[in-house]
């Protein structure tokens, strides 16, 4: 079919190609020009006489009111005009806004996924607990007790269900929007209209239980965990002017957004000044206890606020806490399973009271900003103790601060709980069944290497044993394990620590980093005089290890005697179980990775559900390159080896490589071909 090109618009590529137009819009449609050119290029169309459109939003990540009733407005114009307007390559979040709206019952997307049907048992309503019973959510024993507490407690059979613990919150009301016809959303950044949010005060959101999340067609799209809820739809109703689409969320959903769009309202900002007179008021003696932030009811808006987000980066799993400045807003963002995801946002103004707070849990000079700083905050949320590492860096637009979580009571892995394939399992214990010598886990920050170490010494821990760290910082507490943390504002860091801890009679020394010469030399020394000595490196691979040590003046002869062993690592992210769909890649992608298809014939990928806040991953698991001392490879690192000596020696020993344990994971359906390429760089 040939292919004319008609036009090409600033970011609006327009393109006829037979009865169809295409218009590809490069942009968010959230803009008023963005619209606008938008706009200039459909009604180009029409003047035309180009009445079959297909809009191409694959470049197109999020999408406000105005730009939804233009669409429908255009594609309403078109059918008058015997044509229709459509949409293609549409992103998750915008496919669900077309949901959440009703757009999608007028407007085609070309190549969305078929939706599941329901049986609708001869046109009758399916009854909740029959299709509870098809998903295998409950047994039709607590069917029946819910139908019997009902007359006893006047509610309704999803919330007795919900409350009594069987089914969590966010099933129950998938299988109710099945059952009502209503779509479930999982709520999060882009999928609501900011303006519209905020047609609602926090209070009257709160009481409600409701976010107003777009207005299309003088309707609004209602998130509730209570669509039944007949007064509250009617209230909302008066108090907008609107009339109500009701869309399926959960309350935790709920709370968590009305507290995020409400946070930097200007009631808020107006308290910063007097947030600032409180710090100076503060008695700095009380700075280092140990706060629990989940009894907040006093505290300022400004506190309330450091508060909610800590709360929420413990409740998310979050490993990383970012605020970061801008021109127009302050961004929080956490890093959940090593990704970023924006969570919140607060006004410009709120982000130097933000961060003083943090500086005075932290124990830091609130009036120092010039200078990076670092710290430490221990608080107390959902009973547990959590250590937050505070690191301030000097921008531009003002400071940014990072807060590494480290939660306390995280349960220490077993080795076998580390996702290592069994080979590679077997040659970790191996190395640790030694009573003397130097094994190193390497690999970049937040790939687990601490966790392994962890994992290793819980393996060898008996009391039999005498095992001492050095850490920076304590991460888990372990029983009868002497556990040290460097101190370097006094002076006492790894090496000085690590001199001490020898003369401490161990037997197995761990030390979390390996950072300079002389702690290289006195690890190496430990392992030469009768300690089996664990310790982490920041090296890309396992073979890179050596060339660290050798460049960090460590005798070659030395580290030949000394090293046992090198484990490299990476941390990539699992399929959601939840939204686990298998398929079959086309010939390329097998031939590329060098995959058998008659021994691999499908892989797998998440599609993204309420589990995994849509992103078809949910949970990390390790892969691994496990470098084994061999006699040959104590002869190479004595002739001090150059990095291409050192890599031909790995592939002459057949040592399986990142790359490789990452494909065999995708083979056993536990990751994709994807995260791999994006975690372990295989395409450089």
């Amino acid at each position: 079919m040939a292919v004319d090109e008609i036009e090409q618009l600033e970011e609006v590529h327009r393109t006829r190609i037979g009865a169809m137009t295409y218009i590809s819009p490069n942009y968010s449609l959230i803009g008023g020009e963005a619209i606008e050119r938008l706009e200039t290029a459909i009604h180009d169309c029409l003047a035309d006489a180009e009445t079959k459109i297909v809009i191409d939003l694959a470049s197109v990540s999020t999408i406000n009111n105005r730009a939804l009733n233009f669409l429908l407005e255009a594609h309403r114009k078109l059918k008058q005009a015997d044509g229709w307007l459509k949409v293609v390559h549409a992103a998750e979040n915008i496919n669900s806004i077309f949901k959440i709206t009703g757009l999608s019952q007028e407007i085609e997307a070309m190549d969305a996924p078929m939706e599941e049907e329901t049986d609708t048992h001869s046109g009758s309503v399916p009854r909740l607990g029959d299709l509870l019973l098809e998903k295998g959510l409950v047994s039709e024993a607590k069917i029946n007790e819910a139908i019997q507490l009902q007359e006893t407690l006047g509610k309704r059979m999803g919330q007795i269900i919900v409350d009594k613990g069987w089914v969590a919150e966010a099933d129950m009301l998938e299988i109710l929007g099945k059952q009502l016809k209503i779509p479930y959303v999982h709520l999060k950044p882009g999928l609501f209209d900011l303006e519209t949010a905020r047609l609602l005060d926090k209070s009257s959101a709160i009481k409600l239980m409701v976010v107003p999340l777009y207005i299309v067609d003088d309707t609004v799209s209602l998130a509730t965990p209570n669509p039944q809820d007949i007064h509250v739809m009617e209230e909302v109703e008066d108090r907008l002017g609107y009339t109500v689409r009701p869309v399926l969320s959960t309350r935790e959903d709920v709370i968590n957004i009305v507290n995020d769009i409400h946070m930097g309202t200007p009631g808020e900002v107006d308290l910063v000044a007097e947030f600032h007179e409180e710090i100076e008021s503060l008695d700095l003696e009380a700075i280092t206890r140990v706060d629990a932030i989940d009894d907040t009811g006093d505290d300022s808006p400004v506190i309330k606020i450091v508060n909610n987000i800590i709360q929420r980066a413990v409740h998310d799993g979050a490993s990383d806490i970012h605020l970061e400045p801008s021109r127009n807003e302050s961004r929080i963002r956490f890093r959940v399973d090593g990704v970023l995801y924006q969570v919140m946002t607060t006004r410009p103004e709120l982000h130097p009271a933000l961060i003083s707070r943090l500086k005075v849990m932290a124990g830091l000079d609130i009036s120092e900003k010039r200078l990076p700083q670092d710290g430490r905050i221990q608080v107390v949320t959902q009973g547990r103790p959590i250590d937050l590492r505070f690191s301030s860096l000097p921008g531009l637009l003002g400071e940014k601060v990072v807060l590494r979580v480290l939660d306390k009571q995280k349960g220490i892995l077993g080795l076998e709980d580390l996702g290592m394939r069994s080979q590679n399992l077997k040659k970790l214990r191996s190395l640790l069944a030694q009573s003397y010598g130097l094994i190193l886990v390497t690999g970049p920050t937040g790939s687990g290497k601490t966790t392994t170490l962890y994992s290793a010494l819980n393996f060898l821990n008996s009391m039999e044993k005498n095992i001492v760290t050095v850490e920076d910082p304590v991460e888990y507490q372990l029983d009868i394990i002497n556990q040290n943390e460097v101190r370097n504002h006094i002076g006492l860091n790894f090496s000085k620590m690590l001199k001490h801890i020898l003369r401490q009679d161990p037997d197995i020394v761990m030390v979390g980093e390996i950072r300079d010469q002389e702690t290289a030399e006195i690890a190496v020394q430990a392992a030469l005089t009768g300690h089996l000595v664990l310790s982490t490196l920041h090296t890309n691979d396992s073979i890179g290890a050596i060339s660290r040590m050798i460049d960090m003046n460590v005798e070659p002869y030395l580290l030949s005697s000394a090293l046992l062993g090198v484990v490299a690592q990476r941390l990539v992210r699992t399929i959601c179980p939840h939204c686990k769909t298998s398929y079959e890649p086309a010939d390329e992608i097998y031939q590329h990775f060098k995959i058998e298809k008659d021994e691999t014939p499908q892989l797998s990928k998440g599609n993204g559900c309420s589990k995994c806040m849509h992103t078809g991953y949910k949970g990390r698991v390790g892969i691994h390159e496990i470098l084994t001392t061999t006699p040959e490879l104590q002869d190479l690192v004595l002739k001090n080896p150059s990095r291409a000596e050192l890599d031909y020696y790995l592939e002459q020993h057949n040592i399986t490589t990142l790359q490789q344990d990452g494909i065999e994971h995708v083979k056993e359906q536990r990751t994709t071909l994807e995260e791999i390429e994006r975690v372990v760089n295989m395409g450089t």
